[in-house]
């Protein structure tokens, strides 16, 4: 009698591996940071995240492989942080909220106007794959929201228009800031979006 086969079992990173992983692409963002994509030497990298060369070929066979893994790991650190921050919400007018504070977080701590001064090229690759990959995430996390919304109006809302017009006035922050003054932004936004889904406008901003 033939005996069954032992399942496989799924592999898992260790958390060193995880650590190491995490280490290799912080250095290379730093290194890019510092001296822009040309100068992502596979060596520069290494000496950055405190790990050999042999260390760096067990995760990343090329430099184009490690810039790749690098956007992803950016972009779906974005989509991440977010979906933690709105998931508990579940009345719709506070998911809004947090979702709009969560995008003026990132607007103040992103570091994407100096990936833009120092690799323009790069940081315009990722805000591409950025745009296309959100349109679809801001439609999932905002989906209670478009729900409550079109039940009030008692109309449909193009979701797909409404997120590309977010996302864009996220990206359009990077090239052209709206000024120093914090509160402004989350106020911008959810004025564009009381105008978009009712044609209410949102009150003056007070000094």
């Amino acid at each position: 009698m033939i005996a069954a086969p032992r399942p496989v079992r799924p592999r898992t990173r260790s958390r060193r591996s995880e650590a190491t992983l995490a280490a290799i692409l912080t250095g290379a963002e730093n290194v890019i940071l510092r001296s822009g994509v040309h100068r992502v030497a596979i060596q520069n990298v290494c000496k950055a995240a405190g790990i050999s060369r042999g260390t760096f070929y067990r995760y990343f066979s090329s430099q184009e492989e490690l810039l790749d893994a690098l956007v992803r790991h950016k972009r779906e650190a974005f989509h991440r942080g977010l979906s933690e921050a709105t998931q508990a919400y579940t009345d719709p007018d506070a998911r809004f909220d947090v979702f709009v504070e969560h995008l003026d977080a990132y607007l103040e701590h992103t570091q994407a106007r100096q990936l833009l001064a120092v690799a323009s090229e790069f940081a315009l690759g990722f805000f591409q794959r950025f745009f296309h990959d959100a349109v679809v995430r801001f439609q999932d996390v905002l989906e209670i929201v478009f729900d409550a919304w079109e039940e009030r109006l008692s109309a449909k809302l193009d979701r797909e228009l409404i997120c590309e017009l977010l996302i864009r006035y996220v990206l359009s922050e990077h090239l052209a800031s709206s000024g120093n003054d914090r509160r402004a932004v989350p106020w911008r936004i959810k004025r564009l979006l009381a105008t978009l889904t009712s044609g209410a406008m949102v009150p003056a901003l007070r000094e």
